[in-house]
């Protein structure tokens, strides 16, 4: 019996569950946090449907978990920001939590792309504005180089007695443009400086400038003598430099050119001192060679130059080696270093300068009686210290103390012994304002008229073989005619 009755009861269940199976169903799918969830649902025997709840069910739950994912991945590849929907977790979470970083460092570059091609296009109208500025220099020297001169006025032909009276050889200064009469205006070709022609004639430009613009002596004038100055010419125009190096410099002729030597007496020398390397030493055969530009001769200084304060005589060129008081004496002729010293107790690089800078502490120049050297020391407080210097050992032979302080003029030179200061270097019209005359030990102001035609003078010197002074006025290389008093027999 109770064998029958287990085996009705297993029929039973194996009949409830193979019917169940029929009916059952499995479901798996994401819940709203994106976790795996299971569900088992059995149809119920007494209802054929049920309500549907407001969300949608299982399915609908799903599908809004599966497009949740869609949105996020959709706008981590679109840069996109949150879009409002339900709460994502996992990878989806955490690409979401990401997005303030992303479009944060997205922001940050765009802003510096957009500096950075603000910066760009700024400095390309600086570079139009320069191509443009160029171009009009260029414009400008081409226009002055193609200016004709201005027509001058005939000249007065000589008296017959003085044509009486004219050595054979045609030897008068005019003789040479009296015999072209076919000359073209402009042409300038054979018009030489008379200030830096030794026995040569002189042009038409410059004899008329010699009558118009310096008066005439009351006597008959010595011109070998020594004598305090009376006046300064007009400047003359002898070149403008092409590039900026040329802004400031110094140029020079030797006043005691020697007999043996390689160069002629009408050699001229210049150096270009804007930089920080300074060593080229360009010649030029005479004024026409330097006004064209054309150097015969370039020669490489074994040591750097400083500032403006170079000079030459009998051969050599004398200068200050850089950041140093240390003064060099070159032979031109050799090409090496002939003697070195050190200027006692100078200053230098910029300890005791000119007004207008440029490192000019040590200027070194030459008169009728010698080399010089023009500085400050400490003991006198920047005061104007000259120097008479040995040309060959460079040794101090005498030095004077002035009362008028180095920084407070724009530049010096000497003539005959005395020392001469210009007041400014930048006003078109000043004045030579002091003089010392070293014979006496005594010092002055005067007020001897000056001009500055382009507003920077950075080197005077005087050339006592040409009674001339030598300026370079930014870019500009200039000289001047000078007049002196009566006085004593050069040495």
């Amino acid at each position: 019996m109770f064998l029958l009755l287990s085996v009705c009861v297993c029929a039973l269940l194996l009949g409830a569950h193979t019917q169940s199976q029929d009916r059952a169903a499995l479901w798996r799918g994401n819940d709203r946090s994106g976790r795996c969830q299971y569900t088992f649902t059995v149809p119920s025997p007494s209802e054929a449907s049920c309500p549907q709840a407001a969300g949608g069910g299982p399915e609908m739950e799903s599908l809004k978990a599966r497009l949740g994912l869609l949105e996020v991945l959709v706008s981590r590849l679109t840069g996109g920001g949150d879009t409002g929907g339900p709460p994502r977790g996992g990878a989806a979470g955490e690409a979401a939590r990401s997005q303030p970083g992303l479009q944060e460092a997205l922001n940050r570059a765009v802003g510096e792309r957009n500096l950075l091609q603000g910066e760009k296009e700024r400095l390309e109208r600086e570079v139009q504005g320069l191509q443009r500025r160029v171009e009009e220099m260029r414009r400008e020297t081409e226009k002055l180089r193609n200016k004709p001169c201005p027509p001058q006025a005939p000249l007065v032909p000589p008296s017959p007695p003085r044509q009486d009276s004219r050595p054979a050889g045609g030897s008068n200064p005019m003789s040479h443009l009296m015999g072209r009469p076919n000359r073209q205006q402009g042409d300038t070709s054979s018009l030489r400086d008379t200030a830096w022609q030794y026995g040569g004639t002189p042009g038409f430009q410059e004899l008329k400038a010699e009558v118009t613009e310096v008066p005439a002596p009351d006597g008959p004038e010595d011109n070998t003598g020594c004598g305090e100055l009376l006046s300064v010419g007009e400047p003359v125009i002898h070149r403008k430099a092409d590039t900026i190096a040329g802004k400031y410099g110094v140029w020079m002729q030797d006043p005691e050119a020697q007999a043996g030597s390689p160069y002629g007496s009408k050699m001229l020398w210049r150096i270009d001192t804007v930089g920080s390397e300074i060593r080229q030493l360009f010649g030029y055969e005479d004024m026409e060679q330097l006004s064209k530009g054309f150097p015969s001769k370039v020669l490489l200084l074994p040591e750097a130059v400083e500032s403006t304060g170079s000079t030459l005589y009998r051969g050599s060129l004398y200068y200050q080696r850089r950041r140093s008081r240390t003064i060099i004496r070159y032979d031109l002729a050799s090409e090496s270093i002939a003697a070195r010293r050190d200027l006692p107790h100078a200053g230098f690089h910029g300890q005791y300068p000119y007004s207008w800078g440029g490192y000019t502490d040590i200027d070194l120049a030459v008169d009728e009686q010698g080399l010089w050297a023009v500085y400050s020391t400490n003991k006198v407080k920047g005061a104007i210290v000259i120097s008479k210097l040995d040309p060959h050992s460079l040794e101090v032979k005498k030095s004077w103390e002035t009362s008028i302080r180095k920084v407070a003029v724009a530049n010096s030179f000497i003539i005959c012994g005395r020392l001469y200061t210009v007041a400014s270097y930048s006003s078109p019209n000043t004045t030579i304002n002091y003089t010392y005359d070293t014979e006496k030990s005594q010092g002055k102001a005067v007020a001897i008229p000056f001009k500055n035609k382009f507003r920077y003078n950075s080197m005077i010197d005087y050339n006592p073989a040409q009674r001339r002074l030598m300026s370079w006025d930014n870019f500009h290389i200039v000289s001047y005619s000078v007049r002196l008093g009566g006085g004593q027999p050069a040495n």
